[in-house]
C-alpha cells in the first residue's frame, strides 16, 4: 500500500498532480506527447491560441525524467519509458471527498 507521505509528494508539484488527473480518466496507455499536450492545456492562459514548440519540448522533458519516473514509484502508475508511454493499472488510494478524483469535472483547474 501507498503510504501517505508518499501520495503527498507524489501530489505536491502542480504539473504531476494534473498528469495523474488525466491518466486516471484513461482506459488504457497514454503516449507522452499526449499526456505533455494535455498538461500544456491545463497550465495555459485559455486566451493563448499557440504553444511554442519549445514550451511543449521543456514540459514533456520534465514529465518524461522528473513527473513519470516519480509517479511510477506508486504502485498503481506504470512508466514505459522505451514506449513513451504511462497508464494507470489499479486504484489510487483513497482520498477526501474533495479529490479531483471524485469530482465531475473534466479539468482539474476547475477544483
Amino acid at each position: 500500500m501507498t503510504s501517505l507521505n508518499r501520495i503527498f509528494d507524489l501530489l505536491s508539484k502542480e504539473r504531476r498532480r494534473y498528469a495523474l488527473y488525466y491518466l486516471e480518466r484513461q482506459d488504457g496507455p497514454v503516449s507522452i506527447d499526449e499526456l505533455a499536450e494535455r498538461v500544456i492545456e491545463w497550465e495555459t492562459d485559455p486566451a493563448v491560441v499557440s504553444i511554442p514548440e519549445e514550451r511543449f519540448e521543456r514540459v514533456e522533458i520534465e514529465l518524461l525524467h522528473n513527473h513519470l519516473p516519480k509517479a511510477s514509484e506508486a504502485e498503481y502508475v506504470e512508466y514505459y519509458p522505451e514506449r513513451r508511454e504511462v497508464e494507470v493499472t489499479g486504484t489510487p488510494p483513497s482520498s477526501t471527498p474533495s479529490s479531483p478524483s471524485q469530482r465531475s469535472s473534466n479539468d482539474p483547474r476547475d477544483s
